[in-house]
C-alpha cells in the first residue's frame, strides 16, 4: 500500500502529469490530442504517459479501428488509494482541532468562575 502510494504521489508532484489527469478527468484522450492540449511534443508526453501508466494512474487502450492509435483513460483504484490516505490525514488534523478546541473552551470556563 505504502509503496503504491508512494508512486501516485512521485507521478503526480510534476506539473504536466497532474495536466494530463486533468484533461483526462473529462474524457478518454489520444496521447496526439493530449500532448497538443499541453502544448508538448509527442517523445516528451509519451515519457510523462509512461511514468502515469507505471503509476497505474492511466491505462491505454487500442482503439478497435486502428490498432496503431492509444486512447488513455485515468484509472480510478490509485486515486482512491490517495483519497483514503489523504482521508486519514484530514481526520488526524480534525481530532487535533477538536482537542484544542476544547482545550481552549475549559480555559474560557475556567476564567468565568
Amino acid at each position: 500500500m505504502a509503496a503504491d502510494l508512494d508512486r501516485t504521489l512521485a507521478a503526480l508532484a510534476d506539473p504536466t502529469r497532474r495536466g494530463v489527469v486533468e484533461l483526462l478527468r473529462h474524457q478518454p484522450r489520444r496521447a496526439s490530442e493530449i500532448a497538443d492540449a499541453l502544448a508538448m511534443t509527442r517523445p516528451a508526453m509519451s515519457r510523462h504517459l509512461r511514468v502515469l501508466r507505471k503509476a497505474g494512474l492511466v491505462r491505454e487502450d487500442a482503439q478497435d479501428d486502428d490498432a496503431r492509435v492509444r486512447v488513455y483513460r485515468l484509472e480510478r483504484e490509485p486515486f482512491a488509494g490517495l483519497r483514503g490516505w489523504l482521508d486519514e490525514v484530514e481526520a488526524f488534523w480534525s481530532d487535533q482541532l477538536q482537542a484544542f478546541k476544547a482545550h481552549a473552551e475549559r480555559r474560557a470556563r475556567g476564567r468565568k468562575a
